[in-house]
């Protein structure tokens, strides 16, 4: 493998000769703001970053990783929780700076490059009164979240980001470019819906975008903590007879101070109705007043952008993070008594875990038709750290495992890509296996062996070429 010596040398000027953009070594100027990524638990030093001036930078950089035999790590927001952004020792290809976005009001489509973030596409969608459905922090990046799949407060209503996506144009290992669609490598379509980057770097994504209004009914209902279990009761009756336009998340957490509701943990039934018929939504949620009423609550139509933002502050860069999930069905007793004991538990800010709410569109996708897991579960759990003092690790990552490990005899199996942790250490198969099931599996390892048979894009929650 190839060192930071190595990149030093006169093959550095050869690469610098290849690309637009710019490459740092670890003696530049910017080297240490370069490699860092929104994970602070994880502290890599590669060889060189390649900040990509535009999309032609991508296969010259692919293929000199390749040639040099060093480990390529490809990096769109920086976000990962895996940290899968950075690499020790090889070439990190950043694509940050490809943040255009571009809005085809007429088509009803929106197209992306790989650096842009949710925010972007948010900004750039709601003047149109257009949204593609994406995840809940907006410096997410869209295109980490789209290859894991894209959960978020239009998952009921429209689906996952997976399922919006039409087209995407990507660079393959031997650096071929290719554009994959339902017409176009149907077969590699369907593996980077859900496959993560396992396939190539992708520079483009192309998106149905569906209407929405200019405000939307939107909120959270506040309980403490000796109403949790009649409120988790009342939910999941409501849950079971829903239009898909009400998207709802139930987060267990101590709230950030600027939002003034105290330092006790609290649970927080958030939703969004996506429909300009504000007046039935909110007699959808009036329901689940008069079952559960609420302590508090912050109700109040939002626009688009600031609602997908409001949860911003709690994931800034920089931050330690450790996150565990799987899918449930059951919301009885057993499973409430075990959400309501973790939740008093976590009496700190740094820890929390959010229940999304799915079905609607998001169930009617066939099983098959994405590597996705699980389309016929009911919830899906996220368990998260994030902190910012080291010392914060042990317990903090301590409460992730041990809240995933009480929730894992109600899972209804896979697990969901992008919030995964990284688990150095654990075989790259039997992660896989577990996280899309022995059928799924196979099929991706296929597409693997065809696109990728070196395993040139093995910096992720990987599926080797086996």
């Amino acid at each position: 493998m190839g060192d930071h010596k190595a990149m030093a040398s006169a093959a550095v000027d050869d690469l610098r000769g290849q690309v637009a953009g710019t490459v740092l070594l670890a003696d530049d100027p910017g080297y240490d703001e370069a490699r860092r990524v929104w994970n602070g638990m994880i502290d890599r030093r590669p060889a060189a970053v390649v900040r990509a001036a535009s999309a032609a930078d991508i296969a010259p950089t692919v293929r000199y990783a390749r040639s040099h035999a060093l480990p390529l790590a490809v990096r769109g927001g920086g976000h990962n929780v895996a940290g899968n952004g950075t690499v020790d020792g090889g070439i990190v290809l950043d694509l940050g700076g490809l943040t255009a976005v571009r809005v085809d009001e007429e088509g009803g489509t929106v197209q992306a490059q790989a650096g842009a973030t949710l925010g972007d596409i948010d900004r750039a969608t709601a003047p149109h009164h257009l949204a593609v459905p994406v995840g809940v922090v907006s410096g997410t990046g869209v295109a980490g979240l789209t290859l894991g799949g894209g959960v978020g407060w239009l998952t009921r209503a429209h689906g996952l980001t997976i399922d919006s996506l039409l087209s995407a144009d990507l660079v393959t290992a031997s650096g071929e470019l290719l554009r994959a669609s339902a017409t176009e490598n149907p077969e590699l379509f369907w593996g980077i819906r859900g496959g993560g980057g396992n396939f190539g770097v992708v520079s483009s994504f192309t998106f149905r975008a569906h209407p929405l209004p200019a405000e939307v009914f939107s909120g959270s209902l506040v309980y403490r903590r000796d109403g949790w279990a009649n409120a988790l009761r009342a939910y999941e009756a409501w849950t079971r007879d829903l239009p898909d336009e009400l998207t709802s998340i139930v987060s267990f957490l101590v709230p950030p101070e600027t939002w003034e509701l105290g330092g006790d943990p609290l649970m927080l039934l958030g939703f969004v109705w996506a429909s300009p018929d504000a007046a039935e939504g909110g007699r959808i949620v009036d329901r689940l007043r008069a079952a559960a009423p609420p302590d508090t609550e912050m109700v109040e139509p939002a626009r688009w952008a600031e609602w997908q933002s409001a949860a911003d502050e709690m994931f800034p860069k920089g931050v330690r993070g450790y996150w565990k999930n799987t899918s449930f069905d059951r919301l009885d007793d057993d499973v409430i008594g075990t959400l309501v004991r973790r939740g008093a538990e976590q009496t700190w800010r740094g820890t929390g875990f959010d229940i999304h709410h799915l079905g609607g569109a998001y169930g009617r996708v066939a099983e098959d038709a994405t590597p996705f897991p699980n389309r016929s579960a009911r919830f899906w759990l996220n368990v998260y750290g994030y902190w910012p003092d080291a010392a914060d690790d042990v317990p903090c990552t301590a409460f992730v495992r041990g809240m995933a490990g009480d929730m894992e005899p109600y899972s209804t199996g896979g697990q969901y890509l992008n919030f995964l942790g990284e688990e150095r250490g654990r075989d790259p198969l039997a992660q896989a296996l577990s996280i899309y099931g022995p059928e799924k599996l196979q099929r991706l390892a296929a597409l693997k062996r065809e696109v990728d048979p070196e395993n040139i894009f093995r910096l992720n929650h990987n599926i080797p070429p086996v």
